[in-house]
């Protein structure tokens, strides 16, 4: 079950979670590769082609809406990856590279 918003091509889950209506794109997932490639809102419409650069914007409308709420998400998401990367041995490539000096 989903809930709608205020912006048009933007739902809410029961699990709280913003994704794009008619996908299963979550908004955060956009947000972040806006944010990690510097993309502009045409380079994430060619980057994903299946979205509409109205979906875009409606997501970029969305995340700078509830910017707050949505960097302690990806904050909390960093925090989780670096724990488990450390609870997980060294691959013996990563090793070795590293013991070269790479």
């Amino acid at each position: 079950m989903t809930v709608t918003t205020r912006y048009e091509h933007i739902v809410v889950d029961e699990n709280h979670v913003a994704l794009i209506d008619g996908t299963t794109m979550k908004v955060i997932e956009l947000v972040l590769a806006k944010l990690a490639y510097g993309w502009s809102p045409e380079e994430l419409h060619f980057q994903f082609p299946y979205l509409t650069i109205g979906q875009i914007y409606s997501a970029l409308a969305y995340y700078y809406d509830h910017q707050e709420q949505l960097d302690q998400d990806i904050a909390r998401r960093a925090t989780y990856v670096r724990d488990i990367q450390h609870l997980l041995p060294t691959p013996s490539l990563v090793a070795k590279l590293k013991a070269q000096g790479y």
